[in-house]
């Protein structure tokens, strides 16, 4: 394991991120949760942009990352610092993730996501919708245009690191494999491409269900955990 130093607490992250759990599942109208949700997580990306502007001009670390000739990358793609380092060292990455703000995942990986069928945040809307709740399913996709600007500065930062111009979706797209953290017990279900794996549960304590007496039959039957 390599560390280097960033001018950020620990204790101020897991504020940060604390606040940014309890404030995501407070009520209120759309533009107040909007509001607090969009404050809370530019604050979590300006933190993760100085952690990564640390990392990226560490000469001593990335000549390290340079010499080990690793076979692949494994990052969470929500804070884009590995992709760009996967992207230096010319090498394959994995993604783990529950899904990007702005819904990047989703367009990079060109995944269909008509707001007809697939329910947009905030809304509270299932996959199945009346004409009205579809109109406003679209209404509330657009804020999106204020959600993707997070990724400005790591755009402006990667193209200085691999002296060339770049975006993050550019990156994003590059990617081998995306594990996205979906439960279709929990989430509605959506169409996905081939090179994504739905591994909801992964983070979740397994435990082993005893074997029960089915009531239809005398044999013995075992429940299998979904997850």
């Amino acid at each position: 394991m390599k560390l280097y130093q960033v001018p950020i607490s620990e204790e101020e992250i897991n504020g940060d991120f604390q606040a940014f759990l309890k404030e995501a599942f407070e009520e209120g109208s759309f533009l107040e949760r909007f509001h607090r949700v969009r404050e809370r997580v530019k604050k979590l990306f300006d933190l993760g942009f100085i952690a990564c502007e640390h990392l990226l001009k560490n000469k001593e670390l990335i000549r390290y990352l340079e010499e080990s000739n690793f076979d692949a990358l494994f990052t969470d793609p929500v804070l884009p610092c590995g992709a760009i380092v996967a992207e230096h060292l010319s090498i394959p990455s994995v993604y783990l993730l529950r899904g990007i703000p702005c819904g990047l995942h989703i367009e990079a990986t060109q995944c269909p996501s008509p707001p007809s069928y697939i329910p947009r945040l905030f809304t509270d809307h299932t996959d199945h919708m009346n004409f009205l709740q579809r109109v406003k399913n679209v209404i509330f996709d657009t804020s999106n245009l204020f959600l993707c600007d997070f990724f400005k500065p790591y755009e402006k930062l990667a193209s200085e690191f691999l002296q060339r111009d770049v975006t993050v979706l550019d990156l994003l797209r590059k990617a081998s494999i995306w594990l996205l953290r979906y439960d279709f017990v929990l989430d509605y279900p959506a169409p996905l491409m081939p090179n994504i794996i739905v591994v909801g549960g992964v983070n979740c304590a397994h435990k082993q269900l005893p074997q029960v007496e089915s009531v239809f039959t005398d044999r013995p039957q075992t429940i299998f955990p979904w997850r």
